[in-house]
């Protein structure tokens, strides 16, 4: 008998699709970030550097005990999967401009747009937790 796995995106729409809390306005938007970093890797001329932040910020929606754990918070656990997706898209736009980005993202809204708001409104929430965030995953 064949098992069928899901493809971590699903889990993640699956995981936030019902959420109507106060922050949904930019947690929503999780799961279209996630996967254009794990599209991205897909990118033969990515630097290798750019490459290891990338790999950073998807491993850290996929760790059990982050900062602010899901198992925990539920979606509000998403916040600072978000804030390092964002903080490593606006090192990405940096290098490569949100025009090439644009080409790996599949969501309906502007992506610069939707990586500012998702930026600025994670940060606001984590306040002075944004170091402790980007020091767990090694970006500074």
């Amino acid at each position: 008998m064949e098992t069928k796995f899901k493809d971590f995106y699903d889990i993640l729409i699956e995981n936030l699709e019902s959420f109507n809390g106060e922050y949904a306005s930019f947690i929503d938007y999780g799961p279209q970030l996630f996967k254009l970093l794990s599209d991205l890797l897909g990118y033969e001329g990515l630097k290798s550097q750019l490459k290891l932040k990338i790999s950073a910020a998807i491993a850290y929606y996929v760790v059990p005990m982050d900062v602010i754990p899901e198992t925990l918070y539920g979606a509000y656990g998403y916040i600072d999967d978000i804030f390092i997706t964002t903080y490593v898209i606006r090192l990405l736009a940096d290098v490569y401009g949100y025009k090439f980005l644009e080409n790996y993202w599949e969501g309906e809204d502007d992506l610069e747009d939707v990586v500012e708001l998702c930026y600025e409104r994670s940060k606001d929430v984590l306040r002075e937790k944004t170091t402790d965030v980007l020091n767990y995953v090694g970006l500074i």
